[in-house]
């Protein structure tokens, strides 16, 4: 059985077409439905309905998909390590991270493993924690940076990094400003501008409106901290953005309000997947962000 034959036939699995299969392995129609007519007769088994409406997965396909999926990932696996082993300490590390936090939370841990480690690559994606979580499950990225935690029985491993109260940002202008720390209640008739709904934060503020009593009022979604800002500072709304984050604005027009609770946290851990083959600088990185946390932690105590 040839490696080659599954890999093909997990791609037409994918996509449920040949046509599909062939343009994102770059390799001919034929070739392809020719390797998939092999593995099929090596297993003396139909893998594929054939019609001329839509291509279909048998019952002993899905059997084979599962089975290929885990043969590739072992075999990938292989790969990367025979590779860590001639380029060592070299390599690259994709790191998926919220772009309203964006590296104001990771620059120094970077910093850092960049000194140790010169000749890695590392690959920041702006995103927001759902589809982190998904890239880290599929592969697409090595690292992520979240804002709510998995459950214990979760494909994922984690370290958690930092709990980070949100604050309410408002004009300077705002009613509320004369409050020395407001209640969430407060914000019922309040015009939001929130986050886009692919961010947990986006879920966990919806829910505590929820909890008291009221639906926000959402004018716009945004991913963006300058763009949040901005819109405060034209009266069109309020926001709520990490304390470090606020801690950092620099402009006059807004004010920064505490809760009388720290009712929503920003809540940042480290995940990498389970039972995964991890490159020699994916190992170092994490390894390296253990030391700093730990570093940090002394720091506090």
């Amino acid at each position: 059985m040839d490696i080659r034959h599954l890999e093909y036939f997990s791609e037409v699995a994918e996509h449920l077409s040949f046509t599909k299969a062939s343009q994102t392995l770059h390799v001919t129609q034929p070739s392809i439905s020719k390797a998939v007519k092999n593995l099929e007769d090596e297993l003396g088994v139909p893998l594929f309905y054939r019609s001329s409406k839509q291509l279909e997965l048998t019952d002993a396909g899905k059997a084979v998909l599962i089975n290929a999926r885990k043969v590739l990932e072992a075999f990938n696996s292989l790969t990367w390590e025979l590779t860590d082993i001639m380029e060592l300490k070299s390599g690259e590390i994709r790191i998926g991270i919220p772009p309203i936090v964006g590296a104001a939370f990771f620059s120094k841990l970077i910093s850092r493993f960049k000194e140790k480690y010169p000749l890695v690559k590392i690959t920041l994606t702006e995103v927001g924690t759902k589809k982190i979580k998904q890239g880290v499950d599929d592969g697409s990225l090595d690292i992520g940076l979240i804002c709510t935690f998995p459950t214990q029985n979760s494909n994922f491993e984690i370290i958690k990094v930092l709990k980070d109260p949100l604050m309410l940002i408002v004009h300077k202008d705002h009613p509320l400003t004369s409050k020395p720390k407001v209640h969430f209640s407060d914000l019922e008739n309040e015009p939001f501008i929130l986050y886009r709904k692919d961010f947990s934060l986006y879920d966990l503020i919806i829910d505590e409106c929820v909890k008291n009593h009221f639906q926000p009022n959402i004018v716009c979604e945004s991913s963006q901290k300058e763009f949040l800002l901005g819109m405060v500072e034209g009266k069109l709304g309020v926001a709520l953005l990490p304390s470090k984050i606020c801690a950092g604005i620099n402009t006059s027009e807004v004010s920064v309000l505490p809760f009388n609770e720290s009712v929503v946290n920003l809540e940042l851990g480290m995940i990498w997947k389970k039972n995964k083959y991890l490159s020699f600088a994916v190992r170092e990185f994490i390894m390296t962000s253990e030391e700093y946390l730990e570093g940090q932690n002394e720091a506090i105590r």
